[in-house]
């Protein structure tokens, strides 16, 4: 090989420009060894290395290639490349690879500076940066509901993974957006279980809150229901206290509670998209089995592991029958659905919002805090706040494009 050329081709997006200077390149026996392009708002950016064979000639190939980038009004740039720089690029091509996933209602240029800083600041080099989100009229007066997402492929491993994570978490906080970051490997490109808490999850209430109001011990239940959830008592412990103020609840309560039940930003796009996309999906959950079969039957979750409400001439005892689902069952409850679905720990995703959902977020190959307390979010592999549960799906990938 003689030389190694960099060719940076800019300008007006239009058919034909990739096939015209790789078709010019082709009539000098050209080796690409390196190629990437993208589109900016019409605008192309198209970069080939080249190895140019000892018998072409070097000044008739870029004569040519000038003249076809005038032609199509294109603007070309050629960087000669040493040998021996490009071999030191070659060898760094088994590092590893990270994806950092930065998603917001709206990104900015801040948001960027302080992700891109941070890599680096961390050893980490940005090969590519793509917005998996859909387009954004600037007129748009809902930008509540908007969402944007912006992920950064990245390459080397941070000396200290947990205090990246840590730098990113401060910076999600601050700037009220999320940040992710993953390893990108075979596991995050093919998840086939995703399993979800209900309460303050799937749904923006917790049930036994709503019945309690209805018992008319709203107040005694929201406080043991909210010290349970920052980590302050057992699980357990929080559910029989719960338990014991409803009883005598009448029956009927139960379905006029389910049916005003609001459900989460995104989650129906979230459901209806992972079982287009061939996931299994699961409710474990700490609440109650009538609930939980209702989502069921609403969004057509998989598998249902919740607890039964005890009920006796039409009255809640304040007893639940079976195993209570605490936090050590979610995690069994994760470990055996995987297991029947052939599915590895790493392949599944896990959603929760509080403490007791930690143990089944830390052994899933992907586990997110969901608009979760301080101490959850702080322990979880990742978090999301900003944006509703369809969110989930640019961790895992997918452009607004690829989904329903």
């Amino acid at each position: 090989m003689k030389e190694i050329i960099l060719l940076n081709i800019s300008g007006q997006d239009k058919p034909g420009v990739s096939s015209s200077i790789t078709s010019t390149l082709a009539k000098f026996d050209i080796d690409i060894l390196d190629i990437g392009q993208s589109v900016i708002h019409n605008t192309l950016s198209l970069g080939i290395l080249i190895g140019v064979p000892e018998e072409a000639e070097a000044s008739s190939l870029l004569r040519d290639i000038l003249f076809k980038a005038h032609e199509m009004d294109m603007h070309i740039r050629f960087e000669p490349v040493p040998a021996e720089e490009y071999e030191s690029w070659v060898t760094e091509q088994g590092k590893s690879r990270h994806i950092i996933t930065l998603l917001a209602r709206k990104v900015t240029a801040e948001h960027i500076g302080k992700v891109a800083q941070t890599a680096a600041d961390h050893g980490l080099n940005i090969d590519n940066i793509s917005r998996l989100s859909g387009r954004v009229s600037v007129g748009s007066t809902t930008q509540a509901k908007t969402k944007s997402c912006v992920e950064f492929s990245v390459r080397g491993a941070p000396a200290d993974t947990a205090q990246l994570r840590e730098e990113f978490l401060r910076i999600a906080s601050d700037l009220d957006v999320d940040i992710a970051f993953q390893k990108d490997d075979i596991y995050r490109r093919n998840r086939r279980l995703v399993v979800f808490d209900m309460d303050s999850t799937l749904i923006e209430a917790e049930v036994i809150d709503e019945l309690a109001k209805e018992a008319g011990v709203g107040d005694q239940v929201i406080e043991i229901t909210e010290s349970a959830m920052r980590g302050e008592i057992d699980f357990t412990e929080s559910f029989k206290r719960r338990m014991a103020l409803l009883k005598g609840l009448d029956e009927s309560v139960l379905e006029s509670v389910a049916q005003r039940l609001p459900l989460t930003e995104g989650v129906e796009e979230l459901v209806s998209n992972l079982h287009a996309l061939g996931f299994k999906t699961a409710i474990l959950s700490g609440g109650f089995n009538y609930f939980a079969n209702f989502l069921q039957r609403k969004m057509g979750f998989d598998y249902v592991y919740a607890n039964e409400l005890e009920i006796v001439d039409g009255k809640v005892t304040g007893n639940v029958t079976g195993t209570v689902v605490d936090g050590k069952r979610k995690a069994e409850l994760l470990r055996k659905i995987a297991e029947k679905e052939g599915i590895r720990l790493e392949q599944t995703i896990a959603v929760g919002d509080g403490a007791n959902d930690l143990p089944m977020l830390s052994i899933a190959g992907l586990g997110i805090a969901f608009r979760a307390k301080p101490l959850v979010r702080k322990s979880a592999k990742q978090a999301i706040s900003t944006l509703g549960l369809d969110g989930i799906l640019y961790l895992i990938g997918f452009r607004d494009r690829d989904t329903l």
